[in-house]
């Protein structure tokens, strides 16, 4: 089955991959013949050859006040003129066992750039001593204490600092500037602006995602408060020290110090990013008032980015060198050109193209409503269409368990990689159980179209009786009428909680924005069923003794989806 595929650690680089660094970094300290040769099986001889006679590299613990060592990489340019300073990029790791390893591969061009780079894993990461603190205020003392060691080297320019980041090196950044006016712009791939929403969206966790998360952390060098926080998490005990452990940690609870020190934020995600809550990070970036750019792609968590910190080209980072010399004043992206606010998006499936808005209000295109309608007698599924709304009707889940043909995803970032190469998951629709999924399907589209931007969906959801709760996942998917093959568009997950034994009640939430061309001739087709190995599941049924939760469409409360689809421009 699908939810049999999640990858305990979905983040882990290949064998070449970590052979590549693993030769860089033996290169960077002994930048012999003998080892800068070893370079030339990955084509990259020329590069550190060229990086070793204008950039010198240590690798320099640093200790913070309480004794605790941080492993670090510091790389100066060689030959400054006396007095004369350079623009100071620090990186925070990433979430990868290799901590601030992984960006070796950047060092390069940051350096061919002019810029001195300090890398360094967090503290309990990787080679880093202490406990994990998820990007909390240790943490940020601790970038404190980095910023204070670099700035005292005669080369760096105090007033010349960014950060750069990706995953947990993008958040660690991101709240490093809200703490510390001395980051003077952000550069973050595949970051997060809500993690209490990237852990529990509509009130559902994503327990797939945490878990491979957890399992990266590793859960014996956490901090016993994060310990805490995990277990309270799988018991669905979602109380005030959650919610405070994620808020604090969360860069959307800092807009008025970004909007103080006018901060300059650049921050990518995904169209079908699993890790974090990809609303948030649109919510995020909509209420930032400093200058700033979204990026958003195809394909799933660090899809984009992973070639570009092995050195190669990659729209992420290409990005951010020309945003980090934008306002640092080095050269890294070459040519000195000015990077582009606003939103620039990939759509799916095709990964050489680009649509540009100044803000995402113009960028997200008006929702279409489509009405969610009764089986009508003799067919097998429901449509969906504009016009009037279709009140009146009940439809009956089976909660078993287990999973249908549709998933979020079969596997945690590999499947947003395949997307990324244009191999999109493809689901069987006709092989859905109808007993355990409900299918709204539109009518054949009589022209290309385009969906663009954020979407709705709102229907009556009734728990098993006796229970007061009831999970419902819901699928927007591309169907082709002629063999009934789909493509996932977006999704969301939604969990009834807290109301009486029994009772209905109306769900209007948000799916994932979503950028979606449709050829003529391909239908929307709507499928919500009870569980995903993704999220967690309320319903409390089982194959032996499965429960039943009813979608239904009271009149007044009507059920509808709501889609920004448009002719194709």
């Amino acid at each position: 089955m699908p939810g049999d595929t999640y990858a305990a650690s979905p983040f882990a680089l290949d064998d070449d991959s970590l052979h590549q660094l693993d030769a860089i970094r033996e290169a960077l300290l002994d930048p012999s013949p003998r080892r800068i040769g070893r370079l030339d099986q990955w084509g990259l001889a020329d590069t550190y050859e060229t990086y070793a006679e204008v950039a010198a590299y240590q690798e320099t613990p640093i200790t913070m006040a309480d004794g605790t060592r941080i492993d670090a990489a510091l790389s100066v340019p060689r030959n400054l003129a006396p007095g004369q300073s350079c623009p100071t990029v620090v990186m925070p790791a990433p979430l990868v066992g290799i901590g601030r390893k992984a960006y070796l591969g950047m060092f390069p061009r940051l350096a061919l750039g002019g810029y001195a780079v300090l890398a360094y894993s967090q503290r309990g990461l990787a080679d880093s001593d202490g406990e994990i603190q998820v990007a909390g205020p240790t943490d940020w003392s601790d970038g404190g204490e980095i910023l204070d060691w670099v700035s005292r080297h005669e080369a760096v320019d105090q007033d010349r600092i960014g950060c750069f980041g990706a995953s947990y090196g993008a958040g660690t950044s991101l709240l490093l500037a809200a703490h510390d006016a001395r980051v003077k712009v952000v550069a973050g791939a595949s970051a997060w602006g809500d993690l209490f929403a990237s852990l529990y969206e509509n009130d559902t966790r994503h327990l797939a995602a945490f878990e491979a998360l957890v399992t990266l952390f590793g859960e014996d060098r956490c901090s016993k408060e994060f310990r805490e926080v995990i277990e309270k998490i799988r018991n669905n005990v979602i109380d005030d020290d959650v919610r405070e452990f994620a808020r604090i940690r969360s860069p959307k609870e800092y807009l008025s110090a970004y909007y103080e020190y006018q901060t300059p934020v650049l921050m990518g995600t995904y169209w079908h990013e699993t890790i974090f809550s990809v609303p948030a990070v649109v919510d995020f970036f909509t209420r930032l008032q400093t200058p700033k750019s979204l990026l958003i792609q195809i394909g799933d968590h660090g899809n984009g980015e992973g070639p570009g910190l092995l050195g190669l080209i990659a729209k992420p980072t290409e990005t951010a060198y020309r945003w980090l010399d934008h306002y640092l004043g080095g050269n890294a992206g070459g040519g000195g050109e000015a990077p582009q606010l606003g939103v620039r998006s990939e759509y799916m499936h095709n990964l050489l193209s680009e649509v540009r808005h100044d803000s995402w209000e113009d960028y997200a295109l008006p929702k279409q409503r489509f009405h969610l309608g009764p089986v009508q007698p003799g067919e097998t599924d429901a449509t969906m269409a504009q016009g009037k709304a279709q009140p009146g009707w009940t439809r009956a889940l089976r909660a078993t368990g287990a999973e249908t043909e549709v998933v979020v995803a079969p596997k945690l970032v590999q499947t947003g990689m395949a997307e990324r190469m244009g191999l999109p998951k493809v689901y069987k629709t006709p092989n859905e159980d109808r007993a355990r999924a409900v299918v709204w399907t539109s009518a054949p589209l009589e022209q290309p179209m385009r969906v663009q931007g954020d979407l709705e969906l709102r229907v009556t959801v009734k728990p098993a009786a006796g229970r007061t709760e009831a999970t419902i996942v819901a699928y927007l998917l591309d169907c082709n009428p002629a063999n009934g093959n789909a493509y996932i568009i977006t999704n969301a997950p939604y969990t009834l909680a807290g109301g009486k034994a029994g009772e209905a009640h109306t769900a209007t939430f948000p799916l994932q924005p979503a950028h979606y061309v449709l050829a003529k001739g391909r239908q929307l087709q709507l499928v919500i069923d009870t569980h995903d190995p993704f999220f967690a599941d309320a319903n409390g049924g089982t194959e032996a003794k499965p429960t039943v939760v009813e979608i239904t469409s009271p009149k007044g409360a009507e059920s509808y989806i709501d889609i920004p689809l448009h002719p194709l421009a």
